[in-house]
Protein backbone atom coordinates (compact mmCIF):
# COMPACT_ATOMS: atom_id res chain seq x y z
CA UNK A 1 0.00 0.00 0.00
CA UNK A 2 1.73 3.16 -1.20
CA UNK A 3 0.79 6.72 -1.91
CA UNK A 4 2.39 9.97 -3.02
CA UNK A 5 4.04 12.20 -0.45
CA UNK A 6 1.71 14.90 0.79
CA UNK A 7 3.22 17.90 2.49
CA UNK A 8 1.59 19.11 5.71
CA UNK A 9 2.00 22.80 6.46
CA UNK A 10 -0.69 23.51 9.09
CA UNK A 11 -2.26 21.06 11.54
CA UNK A 12 -5.55 21.62 13.34
CA UNK A 13 -5.49 19.76 16.67
CA UNK A 14 -9.00 18.48 17.34
CA UNK A 15 -8.48 18.08 21.06
CA UNK A 16 -7.52 19.91 24.25
CA UNK A 17 -5.33 19.63 27.33
CA UNK A 18 -1.96 17.92 27.47
CA UNK A 19 -2.34 15.91 24.25
CA UNK A 20 -3.10 19.09 22.29
CA UNK A 21 0.06 20.63 23.71
CA UNK A 22 2.05 17.49 22.87
CA UNK A 23 0.93 17.62 19.23
CA UNK A 24 1.62 21.36 19.01
CA UNK A 25 5.13 20.76 20.34
CA UNK A 26 5.82 18.03 17.75
CA UNK A 27 4.54 20.22 14.93
CA UNK A 28 6.67 23.15 16.07
CA UNK A 29 9.76 20.92 16.01
CA UNK A 30 9.08 20.26 12.31
CA UNK A 31 8.22 23.84 11.43
CA UNK A 32 4.53 23.04 10.97
CA UNK A 33 1.98 25.71 11.98
CA UNK A 34 -0.84 24.75 14.35
CA UNK A 35 -4.48 25.63 14.98
CA UNK A 36 -6.21 25.03 18.31
CA UNK A 37 -9.93 24.67 18.70
CA UNK A 38 -11.57 25.49 21.98
CA UNK A 39 -14.86 25.75 23.79
CA UNK A 40 -16.02 28.77 25.78
CA UNK A 41 -14.74 27.05 28.93
CA UNK A 42 -11.24 26.78 27.42
CA UNK A 43 -10.85 30.33 26.13
CA UNK A 44 -7.66 30.88 28.16
CA UNK A 45 -6.46 27.26 28.23
CA UNK A 46 -2.81 26.37 27.75
CA UNK A 47 -3.32 24.72 24.35
CA UNK A 48 -5.04 27.87 23.08
CA UNK A 49 -2.10 29.99 24.19
CA UNK A 50 0.44 27.62 22.64
CA UNK A 51 -1.02 27.28 19.13
CA UNK A 52 -0.31 29.69 16.28
CA UNK A 53 -4.05 30.25 15.81
CA UNK A 54 -7.15 29.37 17.80
CA UNK A 55 -10.83 29.08 16.87
CA UNK A 56 -13.84 29.06 19.20
CA UNK A 57 -16.11 26.17 18.26
CA UNK A 58 -18.90 26.23 20.82
CA UNK A 59 -20.19 26.10 24.41
CA UNK A 60 -18.42 24.23 27.22
CA UNK A 61 -20.18 20.89 26.68
CA UNK A 62 -18.04 18.66 24.48
CA UNK A 63 -21.15 17.48 22.62
CA UNK A 64 -21.65 21.08 21.49
CA UNK A 65 -18.00 21.86 20.69
CA UNK A 66 -15.16 19.34 20.51
CA UNK A 67 -17.39 16.51 19.29
CA UNK A 68 -19.14 18.45 16.52
CA UNK A 69 -17.55 17.40 13.23
CA UNK A 70 -18.90 20.30 11.18
CA UNK A 71 -17.51 22.89 13.60
CA UNK A 72 -14.07 21.30 13.62
CA UNK A 73 -13.95 21.09 9.83
CA UNK A 74 -15.19 24.66 9.50
CA UNK A 75 -12.35 25.81 11.76
CA UNK A 76 -9.89 24.00 9.49
CA UNK A 77 -11.36 25.64 6.40
CA UNK A 78 -11.32 29.12 7.94
CA UNK A 79 -7.69 28.86 9.01
CA UNK A 80 -6.33 27.06 5.96
CA UNK A 81 -5.27 23.97 7.88
CA UNK A 82 -4.40 21.07 5.60
CA UNK A 83 -4.36 18.27 8.19
CA UNK A 84 -6.13 17.25 11.40
CA UNK A 85 -4.65 15.41 14.37
CA UNK A 86 -7.35 14.03 16.70
CA UNK A 87 -5.16 13.33 19.75
CA UNK A 88 -6.86 10.70 21.90
CA UNK A 89 -10.40 10.62 23.21
CA UNK A 90 -13.07 12.78 21.60
CA UNK A 91 -13.11 12.02 17.84
CA UNK A 92 -9.87 10.03 17.64
CA UNK A 93 -11.51 6.62 17.06
CA UNK A 94 -14.51 7.89 15.12
CA UNK A 95 -14.43 6.33 11.64
CA UNK A 96 -17.06 8.75 10.32
CA UNK A 97 -14.93 11.71 11.41
CA UNK A 98 -11.86 10.24 9.73
CA UNK A 99 -13.84 9.86 6.51
CA UNK A 100 -15.21 13.39 6.79
CA UNK A 101 -11.68 14.77 7.14
CA UNK A 102 -10.63 12.98 3.95
CA UNK A 103 -13.77 14.07 2.11
CA UNK A 104 -12.93 17.68 3.00
CA UNK A 105 -9.59 17.31 1.24
CA UNK A 106 -7.58 17.27 4.47
CA UNK A 107 -4.92 14.84 5.64
CA UNK A 108 -6.07 12.60 8.49
CA UNK A 109 -3.24 11.93 10.93
CA UNK A 110 -4.35 8.48 12.04
CA UNK A 111 -5.35 5.04 10.77
CA UNK A 112 -7.85 4.57 7.99
CA UNK A 113 -11.57 4.46 8.73
CA UNK A 114 -11.72 0.76 7.78
CA UNK A 115 -9.11 -0.13 10.39
CA UNK A 116 -10.92 1.93 13.02
CA UNK A 117 -14.17 0.12 12.26
CA UNK A 118 -12.50 -3.30 12.16
CA UNK A 119 -11.13 -2.87 15.67
CA UNK A 120 -13.98 -0.73 16.99
CA UNK A 121 -16.21 -3.61 18.06
CA UNK A 122 -14.62 -6.24 20.28
CA UNK A 123 -16.54 -9.18 18.87
CA UNK A 124 -15.47 -8.44 15.29
CA UNK A 125 -11.92 -7.73 16.45
CA UNK A 126 -11.74 -11.08 18.28
CA UNK A 127 -12.83 -12.91 15.14
CA UNK A 128 -10.22 -11.11 13.02
CA UNK A 129 -7.50 -11.89 15.55
CA UNK A 130 -8.39 -15.56 15.63
CA UNK A 131 -8.18 -15.64 11.84
CA UNK A 132 -4.75 -13.96 12.03
CA UNK A 133 -3.47 -16.50 14.55
CA UNK A 134 -3.41 -14.06 17.48
CA UNK A 135 -4.36 -15.77 20.78
CA UNK A 136 -7.61 -14.55 22.35
CA UNK A 137 -9.20 -15.21 25.74
CA UNK A 138 -11.63 -18.15 25.44
CA UNK A 139 -15.19 -16.91 25.14
CA UNK A 140 -18.23 -16.45 22.89
CA UNK A 141 -18.22 -14.45 19.67
CA UNK A 142 -21.69 -13.94 18.19
CA UNK A 143 -23.17 -10.44 18.46
CA UNK A 144 -26.77 -9.44 19.08
CA UNK A 145 -27.88 -12.69 20.72
CA UNK A 146 -30.86 -13.01 22.98
CA UNK A 147 -29.78 -12.91 26.64
CA UNK A 148 -31.00 -16.48 27.14
CA UNK A 149 -28.74 -17.67 24.30
CA UNK A 150 -25.75 -15.82 25.73
CA UNK A 151 -26.42 -17.24 29.18
CA UNK A 152 -26.60 -20.77 27.77
CA UNK A 153 -23.01 -20.43 26.54
CA UNK A 154 -21.68 -19.66 30.01
CA UNK A 155 -21.02 -23.31 30.92
CA UNK A 156 -18.80 -23.68 27.87
CA UNK A 157 -16.82 -20.54 28.81
CA UNK A 158 -16.62 -21.51 32.47
CA UNK A 159 -16.80 -19.53 35.70
CA UNK A 160 -15.56 -17.05 36.72
CA UNK A 161 -16.25 -15.09 33.57
CA UNK A 162 -16.67 -11.55 32.26
CA UNK A 163 -19.74 -10.13 30.57
CA UNK A 164 -18.43 -7.55 28.09
CA UNK A 165 -19.96 -5.01 25.75
CA UNK A 166 -18.79 -5.35 22.17
CA UNK A 167 -18.63 -1.58 21.64
CA UNK A 168 -16.81 1.15 23.51
CA UNK A 169 -14.35 0.76 26.36
CA UNK A 170 -13.37 2.14 29.74
CA UNK A 171 -15.04 -0.73 31.57
CA UNK A 172 -18.57 0.28 30.59
CA UNK A 173 -20.86 -2.65 29.94
CA UNK A 174 -18.50 -5.00 31.78
CA UNK A 175 -19.40 -7.24 34.72
CA UNK A 176 -17.44 -9.96 36.53
CA UNK A 177 -19.53 -13.07 37.26
CA UNK A 178 -18.29 -15.66 39.74
CA UNK A 179 -21.38 -17.86 40.16
CA UNK A 180 -24.16 -18.93 37.76
CA UNK A 181 -26.77 -17.15 39.91
CA UNK A 182 -25.05 -13.82 39.19
CA UNK A 183 -25.13 -14.22 35.41
CA UNK A 184 -28.61 -13.06 34.41
CA UNK A 185 -28.55 -9.82 36.50
CA UNK A 186 -25.06 -9.09 35.16
CA UNK A 187 -26.20 -9.53 31.56
CA UNK A 188 -29.16 -7.23 32.05
CA UNK A 189 -27.10 -4.55 33.77
CA UNK A 190 -24.31 -4.73 31.18
CA UNK A 191 -26.79 -4.42 28.29
CA UNK A 192 -28.47 -1.37 29.86
CA UNK A 193 -25.10 0.29 30.43
CA UNK A 194 -23.82 -0.55 26.94
CA UNK A 195 -26.97 0.80 25.28
CA UNK A 196 -26.76 3.99 27.31
CA UNK A 197 -23.05 4.56 26.71
CA UNK A 198 -22.61 3.34 23.13
CA UNK A 199 -26.07 2.81 21.64
CA UNK A 200 -25.08 -0.81 21.07
CA UNK A 201 -26.25 -3.57 23.39
CA UNK A 202 -24.25 -6.45 21.85
CA UNK A 203 -22.58 -8.55 24.55
CA UNK A 204 -20.25 -11.52 24.71
CA UNK A 205 -18.68 -13.68 27.41
CA UNK A 206 -15.01 -14.10 28.14
CA UNK A 207 -13.18 -16.22 30.68
CA UNK A 208 -12.09 -14.16 33.69
CA UNK A 209 -8.35 -14.43 34.19
CA UNK A 210 -7.25 -14.41 37.82
CA UNK A 211 -4.76 -11.67 38.80
CA UNK A 212 -3.59 -11.05 35.20
CA UNK A 213 -1.24 -8.34 34.07
CA UNK A 214 -2.37 -5.80 31.48
CA UNK A 215 0.39 -5.57 28.88
CA UNK A 216 0.09 -3.49 25.72
CA UNK A 217 2.34 -3.32 22.69
CA UNK A 218 3.00 -0.14 20.70
CA UNK A 219 2.75 -0.77 16.96
CA UNK A 220 3.38 1.55 14.04
CA UNK A 221 2.58 1.12 10.37
CA UNK A 222 3.29 3.19 7.27
CA UNK A 223 1.62 3.49 3.86
CA UNK A 224 4.19 1.17 2.29
CA UNK A 225 3.12 -1.97 4.15
CA UNK A 226 5.76 -1.79 6.89
CA UNK A 227 4.72 -2.45 10.48
CA UNK A 228 7.01 -2.49 13.53
CA UNK A 229 6.52 -2.60 17.28
CA UNK A 230 8.20 -0.60 20.02
CA UNK A 231 7.96 -3.15 22.78
CA UNK A 232 5.49 -3.34 25.62
CA UNK A 233 4.08 -1.20 28.39
CA UNK A 234 2.90 -2.53 31.75
CA UNK A 235 -0.50 -1.00 32.51
CA UNK A 236 -1.70 -3.21 35.35
CA UNK A 237 -2.17 -0.46 37.96
CA UNK A 238 -5.77 0.47 37.21
CA UNK A 239 -8.81 1.79 39.00
CA UNK A 240 -12.16 0.78 37.53
CA UNK A 241 -10.44 -0.22 34.28
CA UNK A 242 -8.78 3.20 33.97
CA UNK A 243 -4.99 3.18 33.97
CA UNK A 244 -3.21 5.06 36.75
CA UNK A 245 0.46 4.05 36.43
CA UNK A 246 2.20 2.74 33.31
CA UNK A 247 5.79 1.70 32.67
CA UNK A 248 8.10 0.38 30.00
CA UNK A 249 9.43 -2.21 29.79
CA UNK A 250 7.31 -4.55 31.91
CA UNK A 251 9.14 -5.97 34.94
CA UNK A 252 8.26 -9.52 33.86
CA UNK A 253 8.70 -9.40 30.09
CA UNK A 254 12.06 -10.57 28.82
CA UNK A 255 13.44 -10.61 25.25
CA UNK A 256 11.80 -13.91 24.25
CA UNK A 257 8.31 -13.01 25.48
CA UNK A 258 8.70 -9.49 24.09
CA UNK A 259 9.45 -10.94 20.66
CA UNK A 260 6.41 -13.22 20.78
CA UNK A 261 4.02 -10.52 21.97
CA UNK A 262 5.47 -8.05 19.48
CA UNK A 263 5.02 -10.50 16.61
CA UNK A 264 1.39 -11.09 17.62
CA UNK A 265 0.78 -7.33 17.81
CA UNK A 266 2.32 -6.78 14.37
CA UNK A 267 0.15 -9.59 12.96
CA UNK A 268 -2.91 -7.91 14.47
CA UNK A 269 -2.00 -4.58 12.84
CA UNK A 270 -1.29 -6.16 9.46
CA UNK A 271 -4.65 -7.95 9.57
CA UNK A 272 -6.37 -4.57 9.20
CA UNK A 273 -3.74 -2.83 6.99
CA UNK A 274 -2.91 -0.53 9.88
CA UNK A 275 -1.29 2.86 9.29
CA UNK A 276 0.07 5.12 12.04
CA UNK A 277 0.32 4.65 15.80
CA UNK A 278 -1.76 1.98 17.49
CA UNK A 279 -1.75 -0.18 20.59
CA UNK A 280 -2.53 -3.87 20.84
CA UNK A 281 -3.57 -4.78 24.37
CA UNK A 282 -3.03 -8.19 25.93
CA UNK A 283 -3.74 -9.92 29.22
CA UNK A 284 -0.79 -11.90 30.57
CA UNK A 285 -1.45 -14.71 33.04
CA UNK A 286 0.85 -16.13 35.69
CA UNK A 287 2.00 -18.96 33.42
CA UNK A 288 3.28 -16.55 30.77
CA UNK A 289 0.42 -17.08 28.33
CA UNK A 290 -0.98 -13.91 26.76
CA UNK A 291 -4.31 -13.17 25.10
CA UNK A 292 -5.58 -10.39 22.83
CA UNK A 293 -7.84 -7.94 24.65
CA UNK A 294 -8.45 -5.12 22.15
CA UNK A 295 -6.70 -2.68 19.84
CA UNK A 296 -6.74 1.07 20.38
CA UNK A 297 -6.61 2.70 16.97
CA UNK A 298 -4.94 5.90 18.14
CA UNK A 299 -2.08 7.29 20.16
CA UNK A 300 -2.25 6.32 23.85
CA UNK A 301 -2.10 8.52 26.93
CA UNK A 302 0.91 6.51 28.09
CA UNK A 303 2.95 6.86 24.88
CA UNK A 304 5.70 8.94 26.62
CA UNK A 305 7.16 5.92 28.42
CA UNK A 306 7.73 4.24 25.05
CA UNK A 307 9.27 7.44 23.68
CA UNK A 308 11.68 7.63 26.62
CA UNK A 309 12.76 3.98 26.48
CA UNK A 310 12.99 3.64 22.70
CA UNK A 311 14.24 7.13 21.86
CA UNK A 312 11.45 7.83 19.37
CA UNK A 313 9.07 10.76 18.85
CA UNK A 314 5.81 8.94 18.21
CA UNK A 315 3.84 12.09 17.40
CA UNK A 316 6.54 13.25 15.00
CA UNK A 317 6.45 9.80 13.40
CA UNK A 318 2.68 10.16 13.01
CA UNK A 319 3.23 13.35 11.05
CA UNK A 320 5.86 11.73 8.83
CA UNK A 321 3.71 8.68 8.07
CA UNK A 322 0.67 10.88 7.32
CA UNK A 323 2.78 12.64 4.69
CA UNK A 324 3.51 9.30 3.04
CA UNK A 325 7.05 8.78 4.27
CA UNK A 326 8.22 5.24 5.07
CA UNK A 327 9.19 4.26 8.59
CA UNK A 328 12.85 5.16 9.13
CA UNK A 329 13.66 2.05 11.19
CA UNK A 330 13.60 -1.74 10.92
CA UNK A 331 12.44 -4.08 13.66
CA UNK A 332 15.94 -5.38 14.31
CA UNK A 333 17.10 -1.82 15.02
CA UNK A 334 14.55 -1.29 17.81
CA UNK A 335 15.55 -2.15 21.38
CA UNK A 336 14.69 -0.74 24.83
CA UNK A 337 17.18 1.28 26.85
CA UNK A 338 16.52 2.05 30.48
CA UNK A 339 13.17 2.20 32.23
CA UNK A 340 10.38 4.79 32.31
CA UNK A 341 7.29 5.15 34.51
CA UNK A 342 4.31 7.46 33.96
CA UNK A 343 1.70 8.54 36.50
CA UNK A 344 -1.46 10.51 35.76
CA UNK A 345 -2.29 13.49 37.93
CA UNK A 346 -6.06 13.86 38.28
CA UNK A 347 -8.18 16.57 39.89
CA UNK A 348 -9.96 14.15 42.20
CA UNK A 349 -10.16 13.34 45.89
CA UNK A 350 -8.76 9.89 46.82
CA UNK A 351 -10.17 10.22 50.34
CA UNK A 352 -13.73 10.60 49.02
CA UNK A 353 -14.06 7.86 46.46
CA UNK A 354 -11.98 9.74 43.89
CA UNK A 355 -14.69 12.31 43.31
CA UNK A 356 -13.70 14.85 40.62
CA UNK A 357 -12.53 18.18 41.98
CA UNK A 358 -12.58 21.69 40.58
CA UNK A 359 -10.93 25.00 41.39
CA UNK A 360 -8.11 27.33 40.39
CA UNK A 361 -4.48 26.23 40.42
CA UNK A 362 -3.14 28.89 42.75
CA UNK A 363 0.28 27.23 42.72
CA UNK A 364 1.48 24.65 40.20
CA UNK A 365 5.17 23.72 40.20
CA UNK A 366 6.06 20.28 38.82
CA UNK A 367 9.52 18.89 39.44
CA UNK A 368 12.20 19.71 36.86
CA UNK A 369 14.81 17.25 38.14
CA UNK A 370 17.05 15.14 35.85
CA UNK A 371 15.22 12.21 34.29
CA UNK A 372 11.81 13.84 34.81
CA UNK A 373 9.40 14.80 32.03
CA UNK A 374 6.18 16.72 32.58
CA UNK A 375 3.40 16.58 29.96
CA UNK A 376 0.74 18.93 31.28
CA UNK A 377 -2.38 20.65 30.06
CA UNK A 378 -2.64 23.28 32.78
CA UNK A 379 -0.49 26.06 34.21
CA UNK A 380 -0.52 28.07 37.41
CA UNK A 381 -3.60 30.30 37.48
CA UNK A 382 -5.69 28.05 35.22
CA UNK A 383 -9.16 26.96 36.29
CA UNK A 384 -10.11 23.28 36.39
CA UNK A 385 -13.77 23.04 35.40
CA UNK A 386 -16.32 20.24 35.46
CA UNK A 387 -16.80 19.81 31.74
CA UNK A 388 -13.94 17.46 30.78
CA UNK A 389 -11.77 14.58 31.91
CA UNK A 390 -10.11 15.52 35.23
CA UNK A 391 -6.57 14.60 34.14
CA UNK A 392 -4.27 17.59 34.69
CA UNK A 393 -0.92 16.21 33.64
CA UNK A 394 1.41 13.25 33.37
CA UNK A 395 4.76 12.91 35.07
CA UNK A 396 7.29 10.56 33.49
CA UNK A 397 10.42 9.37 35.32
CA UNK A 398 13.27 7.82 33.32
CA UNK A 399 16.14 5.84 34.82
CA UNK A 400 18.89 3.47 33.78
CA UNK A 401 16.87 0.72 35.45
CA UNK A 402 13.52 0.31 37.21
CA UNK A 403 14.91 1.03 40.66
CA UNK A 404 16.37 4.36 39.60
CA UNK A 405 13.16 5.27 37.76
CA UNK A 406 11.07 4.57 40.89
CA UNK A 407 13.44 6.62 43.04
CA UNK A 408 13.24 9.57 40.68
CA UNK A 409 9.46 9.21 40.45
CA UNK A 410 9.01 9.31 44.23
CA UNK A 411 11.27 12.34 44.64
CA UNK A 412 9.52 14.19 41.80
CA UNK A 413 6.06 13.47 43.19
CA UNK A 414 7.16 14.55 46.65
CA UNK A 415 8.45 17.85 45.22
CA UNK A 416 5.43 18.56 42.99
CA UNK A 417 3.55 21.60 44.34
CA UNK A 418 -0.15 21.67 43.45
CA UNK A 419 -2.36 24.06 45.40
CA UNK A 420 -5.92 25.24 44.88
CA UNK A 421 -7.33 21.94 43.55
CA UNK A 422 -7.53 18.58 45.32
CA UNK A 423 -5.58 15.95 43.37
CA UNK A 424 -4.62 12.29 43.56
CA UNK A 425 -0.97 13.23 44.16
CA UNK A 426 -0.84 11.61 47.66
CA UNK A 427 -2.36 8.45 46.19
CA UNK A 428 0.27 8.29 43.44
CA UNK A 429 2.98 8.61 46.06
CA UNK A 430 1.42 5.84 48.14
CA UNK A 431 1.35 3.50 45.12
CA UNK A 432 4.93 4.32 44.08
CA UNK A 433 6.18 3.64 47.63
CA UNK A 434 4.18 0.45 48.15
CA UNK A 435 6.53 -2.52 48.66
CA UNK A 436 4.55 -4.72 46.27
CA UNK A 437 4.82 -2.10 43.54
CA UNK A 438 8.53 -1.69 44.17
CA UNK A 439 8.91 -5.47 43.97
CA UNK A 440 7.08 -5.52 40.62
CA UNK A 441 4.26 -7.72 41.90
CA UNK A 442 1.58 -6.15 39.72
CA UNK A 443 -1.83 -7.24 38.50
CA UNK A 444 -5.07 -5.55 37.44
CA UNK A 445 -6.52 -5.92 40.93
CA UNK A 446 -3.57 -4.18 42.60
CA UNK A 447 -5.49 -1.07 43.68
CA UNK A 448 -8.61 -2.89 44.96
CA UNK A 449 -6.35 -5.29 46.86
CA UNK A 450 -3.97 -2.81 48.46
CA UNK A 451 -6.11 0.35 48.50
CA UNK A 452 -9.70 -0.92 48.85
CA UNK A 453 -10.87 2.36 50.37
CA UNK A 454 -8.76 4.66 48.24
CA UNK A 455 -6.57 6.75 50.52
CA UNK A 456 -7.44 7.74 54.09
CA UNK A 457 -7.76 11.39 55.02
CA UNK A 458 -4.20 12.70 55.42
CA UNK A 459 -3.06 13.66 58.91
CA UNK A 460 -3.00 17.44 59.40
CA UNK A 461 0.35 19.03 58.70
CA UNK A 462 2.47 20.54 61.47
CA UNK A 463 1.77 24.04 60.11
CA UNK A 464 -1.97 23.37 60.21
CA UNK A 465 -1.73 22.09 63.76
CA UNK A 466 0.25 25.16 64.88
CA UNK A 467 -2.36 27.41 63.25
CA UNK A 468 -5.11 25.52 65.05
CA UNK A 469 -3.20 25.82 68.33
CA UNK A 470 -2.80 29.55 67.92
CA UNK A 471 -6.49 29.93 67.14
CA UNK A 472 -7.25 27.89 70.25
CA UNK A 473 -4.96 30.08 72.39
CA UNK A 474 -6.68 33.20 71.11
CA UNK A 475 -10.05 31.81 72.05
CA UNK A 476 -11.00 31.08 68.45
CA UNK A 477 -10.92 27.29 68.68
CA UNK A 478 -13.53 24.79 69.70
CA UNK A 479 -12.29 24.38 73.26
CA UNK A 480 -13.53 27.81 74.40
CA UNK A 481 -11.84 31.05 75.45
CA UNK A 482 -9.88 29.66 78.35
CA UNK A 483 -8.61 26.39 76.90
CA UNK A 484 -6.37 24.01 78.80
CA UNK A 485 -3.24 24.94 80.73
CA UNK A 486 0.15 24.93 79.03
CA UNK A 487 2.45 22.17 80.28
CA UNK A 488 6.11 22.68 81.05
CA UNK A 489 7.32 21.21 77.75
CA UNK A 490 5.37 23.80 75.76
CA UNK A 491 2.42 21.55 74.92
CA UNK A 492 -1.12 21.84 76.13
CA UNK A 493 -2.05 19.69 79.07
CA UNK A 494 -5.22 18.54 77.25
CA UNK A 495 -4.16 15.53 75.20
CA UNK A 496 -6.81 16.31 72.57
CA UNK A 497 -5.71 19.91 72.05
CA UNK A 498 -3.67 20.99 68.97
CA UNK A 499 -0.70 21.90 71.19
CA UNK A 500 -0.35 18.29 72.29
CA UNK A 501 -0.50 17.00 68.72
CA UNK A 502 2.19 19.43 67.53
CA UNK A 503 4.67 18.16 70.14
CA UNK A 504 7.30 20.07 72.13
CA UNK A 505 8.26 23.53 70.94
CA UNK A 506 11.06 25.86 71.88
CA UNK A 507 11.63 29.56 71.56
CA UNK A 508 14.23 31.03 69.20
CA UNK A 509 17.86 30.59 70.37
Amino acid sequence: MTGPDRQITKVLVANRGEIALRVIEACAARGIATVAVYSEADATAAHVRAADEAVLIGPPAATESYLVTDRVLDAARRTGADAIHPGYGFLSENAEFAEAVGAAGLTWIGPGADAIRAMGTKIAARERMMAAGVPVVPGTHAAGQDLDVIAAAADEVGFPLLVKASAGGGGKGMRAVHEPSELRPALEAARREALGAFGDGALYLERLLIRPRHIEVQVFGDRHGNVVHFGERECSIQRRHQKVVEEAPSPVVGPELRARMGAAAVAAAKAVDYVGAGTVEFMLDASGDFYFLEMNTRLQVEHPVTEEVYGVDLVGLQLDVAMGRPLPMRQEDIAPRGHAIEVRLYAEDPARGFLPATGTLTRYRPSRAPGIRHDGGYAEGDTVAVHYDPMLAKLIAKGEDRGQAIGRLVRALDAWEVHGVITNLPFLLAVARHPEYVAGNLHTGFIPEHFPDGLPEPAPSRDALIAAALADAMGLGTSGAGGAAVAGDGTRGDASAPWHLVGPWRGCA
